[in-house]
């Protein structure tokens, strides 16, 4: 175990984690939400640290960014454990393990300095925290993007956005771009298929786009819980309102974990959500999890096709100088020579 950050002693032995939003008050030996952190006499220790079951080259597509670095990969990597309880989840073999009931290490431990090396080694440009919760493993995160930014990687979070302001302050000098799931617009839905809230995603958001932080957001559109026009235009309507130039992505659910009975996502819907999109004013609304639409990047100015992608693969790029080849027009993003 290794010692935590961002939680506070308290004189009953209890310690308060401050590190998510659901800000656990934990009593000694036990564990917080996550079953990650646990109090240890006073102090608040993490099992993550060092603890990877997953580690795997991904072109950054994946995570999904398509405007941060496209066309590279980045090296991706997970700890066991979540602060979410999705049913929907299609990572529930490791997001939803839990050292509260497994205490011995899922594998050989992997130092930070070791997955830098092997991202190196890969010649990856970014380094994502991913398929989990990255928040659940802040520390590890944490010492291993401090070294990728002394080599010039990227750091990425793939997140559900539900870390506190106390955590993105201390990941912020890092952190370079994130893809925050903003899975309802709906307290009730996100308390009753998440047990969490929804307003904290939406600061968690808010932040990091005021922060400088690259951010773009995927909505999982799930049949008959979230893809109602209703709750698809109060997510583009926030993000919308938010930054015009914020990248969203509708991606299609696939029936998986406690949600086998469910339907899977059709064009239809998907097509509707591109609409909202656009229509909420969105410059950049794409469609996941699917073939043959919505998958391309267009100049916000002359339209044109400045990235054409088949599923995670470019096969055309018109962007030089962060700008479209045939206007000018700056392309929002990051975008490598």
């Amino acid at each position: 175990m290794k010692e935590a950050r961002l939680y506070r002693s308290r004189d009953d032995g209890a310690v308060e984690c401050i590190l998510c939003n659901h800000r656990c008050l934990i009593a000694d030996e036990q564990f917080g939400f996550c079953g990650i952190r646990k109090n240890v006499r006073g102090v608040l220790y993490t099992h993550a640290y060092g603890n990877l079951v997953a580690a795997h080259v991904d072109p950054i597509e994946k995570k999904p960014l398509y405007h941060f670095l496209p066309g590279s990969k980045s090296f991706s990597i997970a700890t066991a454990g979540c602060n979410f309880r999705c049913g929907f989840c299609q990572n529930w073999e490791i997001s939803q393990r839990s050292f509260r009931d497994c205490r011995e290490s899922l594998r050989e431990k992997t130092s930070p300095a070791q997955i830098v090396e092997e991202a190196l080694r890969h010649r990856c440009k970014s380094i994502s925290y991913t398929y989990t919760e990255p928040t659940v493993f802040f520390e590890y995160a944490l010492e291993t993007a401090i070294l990728a930014r002394e080599e010039g990687i990227a750091n990425i979070f793939v997140t559900n956005g539900y870390m506190t302001s106390e955590a993105l302050e201390t990941i912020r000098p890092y952190l370079d771009a994130a893809n925050v799931d903003l899975k309802f617009f709906n307290d009730d839905s996100y308390q009753r298929i998440c047990k969490a809230h929804l307003a904290p995603v939406l600061e968690s958001i808010r932040l990091m786009h005021a922060m400088g932080i690259w951010v773009e957001v995927t909505t999982l559109v799930i049949p008959s819980e979230n893809d109602s026009p209703d709750e698809l235009k109060g997510i583009a309507d926030f993000i919308a309102g938010l930054d015009k130039n914020i990248p969203w992505h509708v991606a299609a659910f696939h029936p998986d974990y406690r949600f086998q009975s469910y339907s899977s996502t059709c064009a239809d819907s998907l097509k509707m959500a591109l609409s909202i999109g656009a229509d909420a004013g969105l410059a950049f609304v794409y469609a996941g999890n699917v073939r043959g639409f919505g998958s391309d990047t267009e100049c916000p100015s002359c339209k044109r096709i400045v990235i054409r992608r088949e599923v995670f693969d470019i096969l055309e790029y018109t962007i030089k100088d962060q700008k479209c080849v045939s206007c000018a027009q700056k392309v929002p993003g990051v975008f490598a020579a």
